[in-house]
């Protein structure tokens, strides 16, 4: 019989017995093993002592494929940026020049000169740091006679002196102070994130209650819609006219019930016989619809709504519906937003959300997603649930016309006039309702240029209108709480103190701190704060997360320009009154039109051409004799105050490397390169 082992006095004890056992395996594709004891057998053996020599030079070789791959890639983004900047900012082929009015050119100038004083301190404290006169704090009242090495050394020590002593101290303080905005406006943006989780979480909404059309009236049982007015102002709208004209000719709306105003604007008689043309087509197919055209295109987009308000049969009609010229709105929306309405007697206006059906073109447009998700998701629901005030989109949106005659009517004073309604009518007592479910389709800029002129004109018109409206707002009969909301977070908040504190901290003090290391910025309001808010801010766009590093970057670059146009509008200056139409790009047709073309042959069962009435046909040979004007080249531009930015936030990385400040020196690296991409016109729609 075998005899038979027993370990439990090996394992209890505390002492080893015994001799070391070795067992070696002749395969070669097992590694030695070395039992030290009966306790190391039943132990488990080590990961990396486990793997033989096959095995681990396979794993060296992915890893320095891979190395070697990151590498390979770098360098070649590496390369192609220093292609283009040479193409584009040496050789000057296919961009041109940014060009601004002589008013512009303030700030452009100051940052000019920044970045001037910055290159010459940068040499100069190269020259003391390979000399070895580099001090991170240096103690002037020790150093003796003796110690200074020449005329060079005691200007560079003055220098230090003076820094810590006047300079350092200015720059902290106003630090200090961009810092406590920074957390304020964070604390703002928490508050309203956590206010939409607790709409998700309770399912809060605006509900529809019973059968809203039905008649009241037992004597003559029915349905009951009320008169509707859809206007849709439009400003040579070549690629988007159509699609949008469609689309509401398409609304599910009783048509006796129902006007729709194609406002247009435009100043190019091609595209005033178009638009013509389209309006006689459907008034030929039986859908209310009317043309108006200004011959004095005074007061922009309000002006516009201004006149086609003042006509006579608006009289008869209780709500409108506005819709710019690129929006497409489903069917149902009349349905899914008059309703509310009812019953409602407080409530002024309904604003539907937007859907953009080019938010993958390109990178901008993935990032104005994120911003405009959020924008909608978080702010405009959580102000809609809590407060029942936000500002009006300016589009998609049903206003009470009542709300709008006792607010005053359409003003010509900004360029912002769905904000300045919206403030007049919630000084008035009217109520609003946003709805996150309600989804109108339009398009975002594609172009850096088209973006940059449409966010300039978002941020100079608040400002210009807070002016405006501060007396009305302070003298209003409205509680003080909401003398607060407008006042502090409304305007000041959202939309002064964010682009000052953001163009303040990142791209001006923060460059400073590096040719003054006495003034310090902490690391949480560099990197940690921004990324948790950056992250809070993707979360209504969870597939745009992989862009969160470069929506960072890019939304500190854009504060240059919501900082000029905040200051334009702030005190008045010439650009606050400027209004440039977006550059539509048409995209939203292709699927759509298609879409509505099913839908009329199946309504019409003939096949989708137009009409052949003697007045189409009139509007049709005007547009053929109507001699086409070669249209420009378009070319890519070079943004002077990014591109001087960019050069700036590169030479104070640099700085960084001589006091070895890691996180600091990353940071202001890819924020410069942010800047050079932005200032080369990279990062939008580009033109071959």
């Amino acid at each position: 019989m075998a005899r038979k082992f027993d370990f439990s006095d090996w394992w209890s004890s505390e002492t080893r017995t015994g001799t070391p056992v070795v067992v070696t395996m002749e395969n070669p594709n097992f590694s030695v093993l070395e039992l030290d004891g009966p306790e190391s057998a039943f132990q488990p053996a080590e990961k990396d002592r486990g793997k033989n020599a096959k095995q681990f030079t396979w794993v060296l070789l992915l890893k320095a494929h891979r190395a070697v791959g990151c590498v390979a890639w770098m360098a070649t983004a590496l390369w192609a940026l220093l292609g283009t900047v040479q193409r584009r900012l040496i050789f000057r082929q296919g961009v041109v020049m940014e060009s601004e009015k002589p008013h512009k050119n303030r700030l452009f100038r100051f940052i000019r000169a920044f970045l001037a004083i910055s290159l010459a301190f940068l040499v100069f404290e190269m020259v003391a740091h390979f000399k070895g006169w580099h001090f991170h704090r240096p103690s002037l009242d020790m150093l003796h006679t003796s110690e200074i090495q020449g005329f060079l050394h005691a200007i560079y020590l003055s220098w230090l002196s003076f820094r810590a002593d006047y300079i350092a101290p200015a720059i902290q303080a106003l630090s200090n102070f961009c810092v406590v905005l920074f957390l304020i406006q964070s604390a703002d943006r928490m508050i309203l994130c956590i206010g939409c989780f607790w709409i998700k979480y309770k399912k809060i909404k605006p509900q529809i209650k019973g059968d809203p059309f039905k008649s009241e009236d037992a004597e003559q049982p029915g349905y009951e819609y009320p008169m509707v007015l859809v206007q849709i102002p439009m400003c040579n709208e070549r690629e988007v006219y159509e699609q949008s004209i469609s689309a509401v000719c398409h609304l599910d709306w009783p048509k006796d019930r129902l006007l729709i105003q194609v406002l247009d604007d435009s100043d190019d008689e091609s595209i005033q016989c178009l638009i013509r043309a389209e309006v006689s087509k459907w008034s030929q197919r039986g859908v209310n619809i009317v043309y108006r055209h200004r011959l004095v295109r005074t007061g922009y987009k309000a002006g516009n709504l201004k006149s086609a308000m003042s006509c006579d049969y608006v009289k008869s009609y209780e709500f409108v519906a506005i819709f710019d010229a690129d929006f497409q709105p489903n069917p149902d929306f009349l349905k899914q937003t008059i309703p509310h309405f009812k019953n409602n007697p407080e409530l002024g206006l309904v604003q539907a959300r937007w859907a953009f059906v080019n938010k993958d073109e390109n990178l901008l447009t993935r990032l104005q997603n994120i911003n405009l998700c959020f924008h909608f998701e978080v702010e405009q629901q959580v102000n809609g649930v809590f407060l029942n005030f936000f500002g009006f989109n300016g589009t998609a949106g049903v206003w009470r016309i009542k709300a709008l005659e006792e607010s005053g009517g359409w003003l010509e004073r900004t360029t912002v006039e769905d904000m300045d309604i919206a403030v007049r009518a919630h000084l008035h007592g009217w109520k609003f309702i946003f709805l996150n479910d309600v989804k109108v389709l339009c398009e975002v800029p594609e172009s850096y240029e088209a973006y940059r002129k449409q966010q300039h004109r978002w941020h100079s018109g608040p400002m210009l209108l807070f002016r405006l409206c501060l007396p009305a707002i302070i003298t209003s009969k409205i509680s003080i709480w909401k003398k607060f909301n407008l006042i502090f977070l409304f305007f000041l908040l959202r939309k002064l103190i964010l682009p000052f504190y953001s163009f303040t901290l990142f791209c001006i003090i923060l460059p400073l701190t590096m040719f003054v290391p006495e003034a310090e910025l902490p690391l949480w309001v560099i990197c940690y704060i921004p990324v948790f808010m950056s992250f809070l801010n993707i979360l209504p766009a969870l597939r745009s997360f992989p862009f969160i590093v470069p929506y960072l970057l890019f939304e500190n670059t854009m504060s240059v320009t919501k900082f000029n146009a905040m200051v334009s509008g702030l005190f008045q200056l010439g650009s606050s009154y400027e209004w440039i139409v977006t550059k539509k790009a048409g995209r939203s047709s292709e699927p759509d039109l298609l879409a509505a073309a099913e839908r009329e042959s199946k309504s019409l069962n003939q096949p989708l051409t137009r009409g052949a009435s003697e007045s189409e046909l009139l509007e049709l040979n005007k547009l053929k004799e109507h001699k086409k004007t070669p249209s420009k080249r378009k070319l890519n531009k070079i943004y002077k105050k990014e591109l001087t930015l960019a050069f700036l936030l590169l030479t104070a990385s640099a700085r960084s490397l001589l006091s070895a400040q890691g996180i600091h020196f990353y940071f202001l690296l890819f924020q410069g390169v942010s800047f050079l991409l932005v200032g080369l016109d990279l990062i939008g729609e580009q033109v071959s």
